[in-house]
């Protein structure tokens, strides 16, 4: 059996009709593709499962890797919980149009409907083009009756909570929350290994044949969390050359990393896998094998979960996410 070390994927682009031009050129990808809306990092979705790209285990695909190296690779403590599924879906989305307005289940939902997990979410905004736009939770206190009327009467937006975003904005989005990307938003996101998306309002949009897309009215109302909060935005103060917490759930912790000089990572005690997202600059990643990796702009880094201890190097200077399971 093969040593593991710290992987990288092959990139699963996403060519979609909304999608824009920011994805091939902020992760070096050429020829340039226009209209790739997302590009799946690291996924384990049945039909999208992510293969390693680096090193001696290349062409492996990650169901392969857990099947061979199981806690080793995700933690014993990750196993118990979600067993042998990566629990995580890394993305970067480029939207060139507003998404729908849509919803996620929870997890005792999604295990009822349709046997799986539900979907928390969290969107790190990477780049917003001028007047970029989202959408995260009400504006204004309704019900399951009010909401299903207004999606009938067209006025659903008219209690969405709007958000003007620029660079380094964060929003959580647990399951239940109402959300939707607005365009020129391009995103990092972090979420569960999910793919049950209820659409609820898409701006009335016709496809060439005059037909609108299915919304799910019914399947939301019951999915939807009605709990109105003042402020949705998630807050926090960046600082060079520290480990800053932007959020903490049941399903992930992510760190933001904007280092400008070597920083050391202690994980002897974790027992869950690391993923790094970089989102600027350079980086090489050692870990206590002294096996280093460089991972640019645009790159994601699997850490295994029997990696005790790492030194991230900036090649300058790196902004990145640290994503694990607590």
């Amino acid at each position: 059996m093969k040593n593991l070390y710290p992987f990288t994927f092959q990139p699963i682009l996403k060519s979609i009709i909304w999608g824009g031009a920011d994805i091939c050129p902020f992760k070096n990808i050429t020829p340039l593709e226009q209209g790739i809306g997302e590009s799946w990092e690291l996924s384990h979705v049945e039909g999208n499962v992510s293969v390693v790209e680096n090193g001696d285990l290349a062409n492996t695909p990650l169901d392969e890797l857990i099947q061979t190296y199981g806690a080793a690779l995700l933690g014993q403590k990750v196993m118990d919980r979600f067993g042998s599924t990566f629990p995580l879906l890394i993305k970067f989305i480029d939207a060139r149009d507003n998404l729908s307005i849509q919803v996620h289940p929870d997890d005792a939902l999604a295990k009822e409907r349709h046997n799986s997990f539900g979907k928390t979410e969290m969107w790190y905004v990477i780049k917003a083009a001028e007047k970029a736009t989202l959408y995260s939770g009400f504006s204004q206190q309704i019900d399951a009756d009010k909401y299903v009327e207004r999606v009938e009467n067209n006025t659903i937006m008219d209690v969405l909570k709007r958000y003007d975003v620029a660079e380094g904005d964060v929003f959580f989005l647990p399951a239940g929350r109402v959300h939707a990307i607005g365009s020129g938003c391009f995103i990092a996101e972090i979420q569960q290994t999910s793919n049950i998306t209820y659409r609820i309002y898409d701006y009335n949009r016709k496809d060439a044949n005059g037909n609108g897309r299915e919304l799910h009215t019914e399947l939301a109302k019951d999915a939807i969390d009605y709990t109105l909060l003042e402020d949705y935005r998630t807050h926090y103060t960046e600082e060079a050359n520290k480990v800053v917490p932007l959020e903490s759930c049941q399903y992930f912790t992510t760190n933001l990393l904007n280092i400008d000089q070597p920083l050391t990572r202690d994980f002897a005690a974790l027992d869950s896998f690391v993923v790094y997202i970089c989102m600027e600059g350079s980086v090489t990643i050692t870990d206590n094998n002294n096996v280093a990796t460089t991972l640019n702009q645009g790159q994601t880094l699997l850490v295994p979960a029997n990696t005790t201890g790492l030194t991230l190097t900036p090649a300058p200077q790196t902004k990145l996410m640290e994503t694990y399971i607590d």
